[in-house]
């Protein structure tokens, strides 16, 4: 068999050999990975007349109506004995319309209109289907394609609800072009207000969205929308793939908040759910037909040991049409600008991360321990998006972080840098994980409980305060620069959000108070959140104008354990951070690049981002043709303790 991949031809392979040499030892699993992946879409193109057809199947299961009228609503249940649907329509009948059985598991029914030419089944009422199985049970299930799942008062199991909206919402707006620089609000709709309740899309869109664009963040990556019948799973638990999360509203609210950001130039990412499911099964996509198999492997295989979740089988054709067409639908009925796939680690693995210190050797991602199935699933994901959409947005679970306080200089750079060359990465310093229970934001690491009392701008700086707030803007400014080619936040992170998330359970009395994000802080003038919020608006435009998450990574001249110091060069501009407690640095020599004179970009020492104002704006730096750490030219600079400086080259300016 390992001779018939010899002739595979990978694009571009030999440039990818001549950048990393390393590779060449991997070269037969290569070919084999990109074989299976020409076999899967060859067998798409001839099976089911080309992968476009094949990706929109959710217009031919789940219930689709016609253009008479008539519905027709079909399903894959290869276990089950026989298929019944009931609900509101036939008064809960559960055997008076059967599916009728086709081949290859499937099974079809077909619903007239009614005398009036109404559809038999009408907007927005409930429905079941009913799965005999080879048994003898009886069981009842939503459709894996419902659109839309309710749970009502005091009900834990969730509703299938039939959404068919006599006047949809269409889109007004085009997409936005897929921006250069990607400056990400990772968000959550339901926190994403001081009120301790379950926030709607309808809030997001009136509320958040005009602060987001304020922030000047181009892109919002939207988490826990796909349906999840436990809230406090984050959304990681998906119960409905094709429903939108009826939580926080309806689809066509969705669709609004969407349509509302490409209004503002804002793509909108769906944090995409396709490594496992919930093993709910009365609301979920376990034991659909009755057996233990379906949709996933069977047992062991088919369950994760730590998430207590479901495994797909990716090798399963049926399964590749409904995880396939699932981000069509997003894409085409919602209108989202790409995905944020989760979990990649745990699909990639047989062993799913469990128990396996990663250290970055290549030998880690090939050998017997790979799931090439689920391999060549997000490799033909991504191709089938990239060829329909070519302006779609993938993203492969986010890579770099820095969240403690090692301020070791060549740490800190090693860190942030320390990225296979020509492969983009996102890089933040904290992002939900590093808010969830159990740990705290950023802000509350460096301030924890004075956050409570001394953040007032009345009152003078307390240590601890001046110190979090510096080193708050410092991290955060040098993560966006230097750390990778696009920049993730957290809601509320950007202005020092204190404490840390924790959804409504058992454990805490099913409590709101940390399920919530308190924008309010921002509208008290003389709280120093907002000095943090300003800083993170004005950071973003400033990478809006000179662009150094599109350019080549960073040339760094200065990583100086003893003075605090770290220098780089990106984007044409100079970035100096003095993480100096104490020690200012005065005619202080840094390496740059182009010649000519330096003034002023930005600057977190500025008395409205909290800082001291040490810095007088109307300075102006010159280079001399002195050749200082592997540039050609050199200045002497002024940097205060505990500070971050962004230095542009006016010379050069008119060329950005």
């Amino acid at each position: 068999m390992a001779d018939t991949w010899d002739n595979v031809t990978i694009p571009e392979f030999n440039s990818l050999l001549q950048m990393d040499p390393y590779l060449k030892q991997y070269e037969k699993d290569f070919r084999r990975r990109y074989g299976l992946f020409e076999k899967r879409l060859f067998l798409l193109e001839e099976a089911e007349g080309g992968f476009d057809q094949f990706t929109r199947s959710y217009r031919t299961f789940g219930v689709n109506r016609m253009a008479d009228n008539r519905l027709v609503l079909r399903e894959w249940a290869p276990a089950a004995e026989a298929l019944f649907l009931t609900g509101d329509f036939n008064g809960w009948d559960n055997f008076s319309h059967p599916y009728e059985k086709k081949e290859f598991g499937k099974w079809e029914l077909c619903l007239p209109p009614k005398h009036d030419k109404s559809p038999a089944i009408e907007h927005n009422t409930k429905l079941k289907v009913v799965v005999h199985t080879k048994k003898g049970e009886r069981l009842y299930r939503i459709s894996p394609w419902a659109k839309y799942a309710i749970q009502t008062e005091k009900q834990v199991i969730y509703d299938w609800v039939h959404w068919d909206p006599p006047q949809p919402y269409l889109h007004i707006h085009p997409r936005p072009k897929k921006p250069q620089s990607l400056r990400i609000y990772e968000s959550h709709v339901g926190i994403a207000s001081p009120d301790p309740k379950v926030a709607s899309y309808t809030n997001f869109t009136t509320n958040v969205l005009p602060r987001i664009k304020d922030l000047g963040y181009n892109c919002i990556q939207l988490m826990a929308v796909m349906e999840h019948a436990y809230y406090a799973s984050f959304g990681y638990q998906v119960t409905s793939f094709f429903a939108a999360s009826s939580r926080y509203g309806t689809p066509e609210e969705l669709k609004q908040l969407i349509d509302t950001a490409h209004s503002l130039d804002i793509v909108v990412l769906l944090d995409v759910v396709h490594s496992h499911a919930s093993q709910n099964t009365e609301d979920g996509l376990n034991s659909f037909d009755g057996s233990d198999s379906c949709f996933f492997h069977s047992p062991p295989r088919g369950e994760h040991a730590l998430w207590g979740s479901r495994l797909f089988n990716y090798s399963s054709w049926e399964v590749l049409r409904f995880l396939l067409s699932n981000l069509r639908w997003w894409m085409e009925e919602y209108r989202f600008d790409g995905f944020r796939f989760d979990g990649v680690t745990s699909m990639m693995y047989h062993h799913h991360g469990i128990g396996s210190m990663f250290s970055g050797d290549y030998s880690e991602y090939f050998g017997l321990q790979v799931d090439e199935d689920s391999l060549v699933y997000l490799m033909t994901a991504n191709h089938v998006l990239h060829t329909l959409y070519p302006d779609c947005i993938t993203i492969a679970e986010i890579l770099k972080e820095l969240a403690d306080e090692a301020w070791d200089m060549g740490n800190i750079v090693y860190t942030l840098t320390n990225r296979r060359y020509g492969e983009n990465c996102i890089a933040y310093a904290e992002s939900h994980d590093q808010s969830l229970v159990g740990d705290k934001s950023l802000a509350f690491w460096l301030m924890d409980k004075e956050m409570y009392t001394n953040m007032s701008s009345l009152i003078p700086m307390t240590p601890v305060i001046d110190r979090g707030i510096q080193l708050h803007k410092m991290i955060r400014l040098l993560t966006h620069a230097l750390g990778g080619e696009g920049y993730l936040n957290f809601m509320g992170n950007e202005f020092g959000h204190p404490e840390w998330l924790d959804f409504p359970r058992k454990g805490n009395n099913e409590s709101y108070h940390y399920a919530r994000r308190q924008y309010n802080l921002l509208d008290t003038d003389h709280l120093r959140y907002r000095q943090l919020y300003d800083f993170d608006r004005d950071m973003n435009r400033t990478e809006d104008k000179y662009g150094w998450l599109a350019a080549p990574p960073a040339f760094v001249s200065a990583k100086h354990e003893g003075d605090k110091v770290i220098v780089f060069e990106r984007g044409n501009v100079l970035f100096l951070l003095n993480f100096h407690p104490t020690r200012s640095q005065t005619n202080y020599r840094v390496a740059v690049a182009s010649p000519g004179k330096y003034t002023i970009k930005l600057d977190s020492d500025e008395v409205q981002y909290g800082g001291h104002g040490r810095l007088d704006h109307n300075t102006e730096f010159f280079t001399e043709p002195q050749p200082f750490n592997e540039r050609d030219n050199s200045m002497l600079v002024y940097i205060p303790c505990r500070t971050a400086l962004i230095l542009g080259n006016d010379d050069t300016e008119s060329c950005y």
